[in-house]
């Protein structure tokens, strides 16, 4: 076998084990599971929770919801008649669903210029600063996972206007997020984890 080929073997060989960093932890109903199974998740929440004081129940709830722990989760496809690929429908990305204009916002306002949305320690990060931020423009606790999510979701403005109001859609994915919340809580409250 020459050496080129062998060469070309190789790199097809290491590049088909580095699949599946985008994939979801496999029991996403048990916090206690996914956090043993992917023990740097429960580091980052903890560091956000210690750094901005929005709970890992609440975190884990909001990221259950925008992306199923999936690093590089986007939007959906736009096709014109069907067919005709438009693009995404918004530029929402990674665990957290970020918008590229609010991540740009965080990166700035936090300085991490490197920062990404792919990877757990940003995405929580990032959730932290929104959720504070959300607390000091329309007072919602930290702890009231229901409308910091539709904060999260409609924006701090559409929020403050009540924009979730029209949308009983959203309403009713907001109660589900709070629910979930209430149940990872209780589960982490259980599970033998390491502190």
């Amino acid at each position: 076998m020459s050496r080129t080929l062998r060469a070309m073997t190789l790199v097809l060989l290491v590049a088909s084990c580095g699949g599946g960093q985008g994939s979801a932890p496999r029991h996403l109903d048990d916090a206690c599971r996914i956090a043993s199974e992917r023990p740097e998740y429960l580091k980052a929440f903890r560091k956000t929770e210690k750094k901005w004081g929005v709970p890992v129940h609440v975190q884990m709830a909001t990221i259950h919801q925008e992306s199923k722990f999936i690093s590089n989760a986007r939007t959906p496809q736009r096709y014109a008649l069907g067919v005709i690929p438009m693009g995404r429908q918004s530029s929402a990305y990674g665990y957290a669903q970020a918008l590229d204009g609010t991540w740009d916002d965080y990166k700035k306002a936090t300085g991490k210029r490197f920062a990404r949305r792919d990877r757990i320690r940003d995405a929580s990060d990032f959730m932290g600063w929104y959720m504070v931020t959300s607390r000091s423009k329309n007072g919602i606790p930290l702890t009231d996972t229901r409308n910091q999510y539709l904060a999260y979701h409609e924006g701090h403005t559409g929020y403050a206007r009540g924009s979730y109001n029209r949308k009983s859609w959203l309403l009713q994915v907001a109660n589900k997020v709070d629910q979930r919340a209430g149940v990872y809580q209780a589960q982490l409250a259980t599970c033998n984890l390491r502190r």
